[in-house]
């Protein structure tokens, strides 16, 4: 990882898959104490979180990683700044990559068909 003074920050909601799928890859690759983790588990909490995070991004979502001044939010896009700089690859990390082609591949199918279901109705 770079030398940089302050960590970078992520932003998490507790019960999403996306953040999940972050975390892990961070835990399993030793990288979790490298970030400053901000995680919301109440409304209340959520709701400050947005409001720190909407003035920065064209559209809230969850996980967001600042990296000083810029802001990331898609996980793969943060897993794949975490494996460049030194990271393992996540293909290496049997726990992330069980969880990312069970688990996870399961919940968006449901995601997707609950989306699709929403635009036929």
């Amino acid at each position: 990882m770079s030398t940089r003074t302050e960590k970078p920050v992520l932003f998490v909601k507790h019960e999403c898959p996306f953040c999940l799928k972050v975390r892990l890859y961070l835990l399993e690759a030793g990288l979790l104490d490298t970030v400053t983790l901000r995680e919301s588990r109440s409304p209340e909490e959520e709701k400050a979180m947005r409001a720190e995070l909407e003035p920065h991004l064209d559209k809230v979502s969850y996980p967001t990683l600042r990296l000083g001044d810029s802001y990331m939010t898609e996980s793969d896009d943060i897993i794949a700044r975490f494996a460049k700089e030194g990271g393992s690859a996540p293909t290496q990390l049997p726990t992330f990559q069980a969880y990312v082609d069970g688990p996870f591949k399961q919940l968006l199918a449901l995601y997707k068909e609950n989306a699709d279901l929403k635009k036929s109705a």
